[in-house]
């Protein structure tokens, strides 16, 4: 069994899928989020979404690192990956305006105070501001704020997306009206980097995202952290799986030459595509068969959104960036279960024709995101995926 498994986590989430198989999944099941019939607003050609996702456990570096150094403002980055996982996915069926957001909160007051809840809260109106300038709208409509000490040991930041959209502005997988093309045999995938700084980024972010982070803070942070700060993790977990690591969340690595906190490397904040999305789906919005967001299930993610007759092939994937060598190493990580868990610097995939490719990697490169080519698509008798990594070829089943 897998460290990842072994401290209670699941990078394909198995038994939720499980549990939601008899849930309505929607008009278009194939599609990145689901989607609902226009029950607000009555219009046969709209769709309802709303989708919820969260920073997940990322919460904890953020409690070690303001705990160790003082530094309250990293909760800001918190509430960006509470947005931003929801975000992101609604991009991926061509929502990228007018959209309501909600925010859940559940703390433990005894150690999380009112300030913590400020940072994060005036954080995300922040992100909110910063994107209205690229034209798109999102509302803050409150939330929920819960003190649940006996249930939370420290933060769970998580939210709520909502928006009204036009069928035909939609990316669905399928279904697609007449003159739409879904992914397909012959198309080539474009892949955005998750790492660098864009030019809507105030400083270098590391690309980790907010997946994988149970195992990227045990497998790196040391027995420390566990000693001075239990309520981190679960107690009855296996000491062998706690904090097996050798660094400080102060440690420090070069990375363009620059000195960056190992700590500031496992809290950059998740990117966001939406500027450049938004560009992409109102210029070449024809040109876009498919998009898929690497969140959970990291390089694999797409498995579950392509055709059942086609083979992805990514060997052009970028180098992975520090981040992910520095987890890889600490744990002693298989290749074949980074690619599963963590994006390893490459978070968005435009799936399109070659002749398009180009003005779609134009696009990136104008907001100061790497983006290439980086696999195709082919024809076969049953759905695969194989990944060219550093360690060799890697194969993968569909479901």
């Amino acid at each position: 069994m897998s460290l990842y498994n072994e401290r209670g986590v699941s990078a394909q989430k198995e038994e939720v899928h499980a549990a939601i198989k008899n849930l309505d999944m929607g008009l278009y099941p194939k599609a990145f989020c689901k989607m609902y019939p226009d029950f607000l607003g009555g219009d046969e050609d709209y769709v309802n979404i709303m989708h919820a996702d969260g920073a997940g456990t990322k919460s904890i570096l953020a409690y070690l690192y303001w705990k160790e150094t003082g530094d309250i403002s990293v909760w800001k980055g918190i509430a960006q990956d509470a947005i931003v996982m929801n975000l992101d996915d609604l991009l991926c069926v061509g929502v990228y305006n007018n959209i309501v957001f909600n925010s859940t909160i559940d703390r433990n007051k005894k150690r999380i105070p009112g300030e913590v809840l400020e940072q994060i809260i005036n954080g995300s109106q922040e992100l909110f501001d910063n994107l209205k300038q690229y034209g798109i709208h999102i509302h803050y409509l409150g939330g929920e704020t819960a003190d649940v000490g006996d249930v939370v040991r420290t933060i769970a930041v998580n939210g709520t997306m909502t928006s009204r959209w036009p069928k035909k502005k939609l990316i669905t997988n399928e279904n697609l009206p007449a003159g739409r093309q879904g992914i397909q045999a012959g198309d080539v995938i474009v892949g955005f980097a998750s790492y660098g700084q864009c030019a809507y980024e105030t400083e270098y972010n590391s690309g980790l995202g907010s997946n994988g982070l149970t195992s990227a803070r045990h497998d790196v942070l040391s027995k420390y952290y566990a000693e001075k700060y239990p309520e981190t993790f679960e107690p009855a977990l296996n000491k062998d799986v706690i904090y097996i690591g050798e660094h400080k969340m102060t440690d420090k690595r070069n990375v363009d030459g620059k000195e960056i906190t190992i700590g500031k490397l496992l809290l950059s904040p998740t990117r966001t595509y939406a500027p450049v999305l938004k560009v992409l789906l109102e210029e070449h919005f024809d040109a876009i068969h498919g998009l898929i967001h690497c969140s959970g299930g990291g390089q694999t993610k797409c498995l579950k959104y392509v055709p059942e007759n086609v083979r992805i092939i990514k060997d052009n994937l970028f180098l992975p960036p520090v981040i992910f060598d520095l987890i890889q190493k600490a744990g002693n990580t298989p290749a074949r279960e980074m690619y599963q868990v963590f994006n390893m610097g490459c978070r968005l995939e435009v799936y399109t024709s070659e002749k398009d490719a180009e003005a779609i990697v134009k696009a990136a490169v104008q907001f100061g995101i790497d983006a290439r080519v980086i696999g195709r698509v082919e024809a076969s008798k049953q759905q695969e995926l194989i990944i060219q990594t550093r360690e060799g070829e890697l194969k993968f089943d569909g479901a």
